[in-house]
């Protein structure tokens, strides 16, 4: 009887599956053939075949193997999904990041991730926020100074490895209160091993045999993986048990948290993500060090990644554009006052307007994360199609963000898209740079606030000027879409 049931449940998803437009496949690989190519070409790939097979409907289907996915790319389709509370299970593409992250915030779903949703909010109010404030500053101070070695680099020089240590090194000290000096020393061991192992996990996903678990255990990336953990792991949960210890001796001796001095900068000591993770688990909460772990190091790989890109972005297209940049600088000295050395606050950041539209099209144009994959555990209504539970549905965020029915020229850099006549009526999942729906990203507000203040930091001190041609990049859409050689600019002291 299971035998028969379980027939006629894959047929009824074959017949629905099929209905819906795509390219045809071949029984038992599908696909596969077609998406057999090389890693740089795998984005271009998938952008013609939403082109295409599903330009008029916003949708379209591919067999990878035996396994139905589903692009989606038009408002009006990715809201039933992101906008519902029954859709909020990650595909299996993120499971190659449990070794890591075990099931936090990120990977987590089902009770555990409405547990952890709850407990987490309250982290990013803007009262803590305001405390993360000088971190930004003071880690963009070292990025601007690092930079000073490239002016005068007349062949240019890619941004991005400059951008990535400095998030890393901001992420690392709002995250766990440590500082792993990225900026100042890119060989450590905790740096190498974030970047090896998000190497590792984007090859997983890219490359069919290596997906089974079984398989890659033959592979030579496996011991290099294991290492990687093993590092990660080990400096997280040094950095807890220390904090733990810490924060035992405080209230063994009666000290308030808000009076501890940091010994090491003879300071006050600033709260971190992990002190109100511990808080959390001291008021009733029930979470272990494992669980804590957890989060953190979620913080840690989603906190840096994305905003270096966004950043990178940003710089990029601004350094295209000498008037949009003029009008970015303009609007920082009258916020911020001229003086390069004026610390800011966040409401200074707040008052950023402008530089916000502009991040914001960045974002559109080259969206930190460019696929937002979920599992459907039941059938879902999409357009006049009826898409069957076991499929997975990837919102194709690149192609969504160009939409010329909802952002004329879509191609154009034009920050006027997120001026406040044009946002007002817009289709609510038109933009989703941070997702959207129940399973949005909870720290949206902390990597705009970053993001204003590295890049105002860079812009007071130096006119860029791109020296790659958008046409000329070729893009790769891994865990966060970047250019396959970088993205190179130019920096020059501004005079005044």
């Amino acid at each position: 009887m299971t035998a028969i049931w379980y027939r006629r449940r894959r047929a009824r998803l074959v017949r629905l599956i099929d209905r819906i437009p795509g390219p045809p496949s071949l029984p038992i690989i599908g696909n596969a053939i077609e998406l057999n190519v090389e890693h740089d070409e795998l984005m271009e790939r998938m952008m013609g075949t939403t082109k295409l097979w599903g330009r008029r409907v916003g949708v379209n289907r591919t067999w990878v193997g035996s396994m139905p996915y589903m692009l989606v790319f038009h408002p009006d389709r990715v809201e039933p999904i992101l906008g519902s509370n029954k859709h909020i299970e990650k595909s299996r593409d993120y499971s190659y990041l449990h070794p890591w992250l075990g099931t936090g915030l990120l990977t987590s779903s089902g009770t555990k991730w409405h547990s952890r949703r709850k407990i987490i909010t309250p982290s990013f109010h803007f009262k803590i926020l305001e405390d993360f404030i000088d971190v930004f500053l003071e880690q963009s101070v070292i990025l601007v100074e690092k930079l000073s070695q490239e002016i005068g680099n007349d062949e240019g020089f890619n941004i991005f490895p400059y951008i990535t240590h400095c998030t890393l090194d901001i992420v690392c000290e709002t995250a766990m209160g440590r500082q792993v000096n990225a900026q100042q020393n890119s060989d450590s061991e905790y740096v190498k091993a974030i970047y090896e192992i998000g190497s590792i996990v984007q090859n997983r996903q890219a490359k069919i045999w290596l997906q089974p678990d079984w398989l890659f255990r033959w592979s030579s990336l496996y011991k290099k993986h294991e290492k990687c953990v093993e590092i990660l792991h080990g400096f997280s949960n040094k950095v807890i048990q220390e904090r733990k210890k810490e924060l035992h001796e405080q209230k063994e001796r009666s000290i308030p948290e808000h009076e501890v001095e940091d010994m090491t900068l003879g300071r006050k000591k600033r709260l971190a993500f992990l002190d109100l993770l511990l808080q959390a688990s001291r008021n009733g909460t029930e979470l272990s060090d494992e669980d804590i772990r957890e989060e953190v190091d979620t913080f840690t790989f989603e906190g840096h990644d994305t905003t270096s890109a966004a950043i990178s972005w940003a710089l990029f297209l601004l350094g295209g554009q000498p008037d949009i940049q003029d009008k970015v600088v303009e609007e920082i000295d009258r916020v911020l006052g001229t003086d390069p050395k004026k610390r800011f606050t966040m409401k200074d950041l707040n008052d950023l307007k402008y530089l916000e539209c502009c991040i914001k099209e960045a974002l559109r144009l080259y969206p930190s994360v460019p696929l937002i994959a979920r599992h459907l555990k039941e059938d879902v209504s999409i357009a006049h199609y009826t898409v069957p539970a076991g499929t997975t549905a990837i919102i194709v965020t690149y192609m969504l963000h160009r939409n010329p029915e909802i952002f004329p020229h879509p191609e154009k850099f034009n920050p006027d898209n997120f001026l406040p006549e044009n946002v007002l009526g817009r289709h609510p999942y038109a933009y989703i740079p941070f997702s959207a729906g129940p399973r949005n990203c909870i720290g949206q507000k902390f990597a705009m606030l970053e993001e204003k203040a590295v890049i105002s930091s860079i812009l007071r001190k130096y006119r860029v000027e791109a020296v790659d041609r958008r046409e000329d990049l070729i893009l790769l859409g891994e865990l966060i879409l970047r250019p396959k050689h970088g993205l190179r600019v130019k920096i020059f002291p501004r005079t005044s």
